[in-house]
């Protein structure tokens, strides 16, 4: 029985829109997001909720945090398996582990730190955190020895919630606490190698309110690398990621549509 010309003009359409619509998710950017010292790859759940709402394909990679040069190249090997243009998200340590696995790969659109750091060459997560007064993170810290030699630290379960993530409910930062995952303390001491925000597009996002890494520290580190945007989210703590994945989302957009 003959197709009617209507039918066929109207199936035609439709595999147009499709193809369309592939053509665009594919062109753009994937996210790949890094998570900090006391947090695992859980903590940008609601950030991927969003941006995959909105056609992005999304990589939540696990940081093994155990040192800054050793989690970077473990970070690389996760960017050099996307095609495609990438926008790299870290949050806390987290920033300078995108800040050294980008060095190198033609492929990074944008580095967007998330109440990070974003080191310059010979710093680390250390000196930067006391480079102004204002994180409460030492005396909240509880060291456990490695059968290896040198320590594994945590935040205390007790202190987690007024400490991390402040602006969370109580019941969600107790199932943080009891999920971080423990940075060495080597980790934090380890400078950095080469700042590829020097010459890849920076976005930055932090809390007035974040205890970990002082407000100062943040916003010198942005200024200093001469973020195409920053934004402050008042009253927000070092876990905004969990507490304002809507405004984390949003500015992770805008790096990747920047042209």
């Amino acid at each position: 029985m003959p197709i009617p010309l209507g039918s066929m003009m109207l199936g035609a359409a439709f595999v147009a829109a499709l193809g369309a619509a592939a053509h665009a998710s594919e062109s753009k950017p994937t996210i790949v997001l890094v998570h900090g010292a006391f947090a695992e790859s859980s903590s940008w759940n609601g950030v991927i909720a969003e941006l995959n709402q909105h056609g992005y394909r999304t990589i939540a990679a696990a940081n093994p945090l155990r040192g800054v040069a050793s989690d970077a190249a473990a970070v690389a090997t996760v960017i050099e398996s996307v095609q495609g243009p990438v926008v790299l998200v870290g949050h806390s340590y987290g920033g300078p582990v995108i800040t050294a696995a980008a060095d190198g790969k033609s492929n990074i659109r944008a580095l967007v730190y998330v109440a990070a750091f974003a080191p310059e060459a010979g710093e680390s997560s250390l000196t930067l955190s006391s480079k102004f007064p204002g994180s409460t993170l030492g005396e909240a810290l509880q060291p456990v020895p490695l059968s290896g030699g040198g320590q594994d630290l945590y935040v205390q379960a007790a202190k987690f919630h007024q400490q991390f993530a402040a602006d969370v409910s109580a019941e969600t930062a107790s199932l943080m606490a009891a999920t971080q995952r423990p940075v060495t303390a080597a980790a934090l001491a380890e400078p950095s190698g080469a700042p590829t925000w020097k010459t890849i597009p920076t976005y930055s996002i932090y809390g007035s309110a974040d205890r970990n890494i002082p407000p100062e520290v943040l916003k010198f580190m942005a200024e200093r690398a001469h973020a195409v945007k920053t934004v402050v989210v008042e009253g927000a703590s070092h876990a905004l990621m969990v507490s304002h994945p809507h405004k984390v989302a949003s500015l992770i957009e805008d790096a990747a549509k920047a042209p």
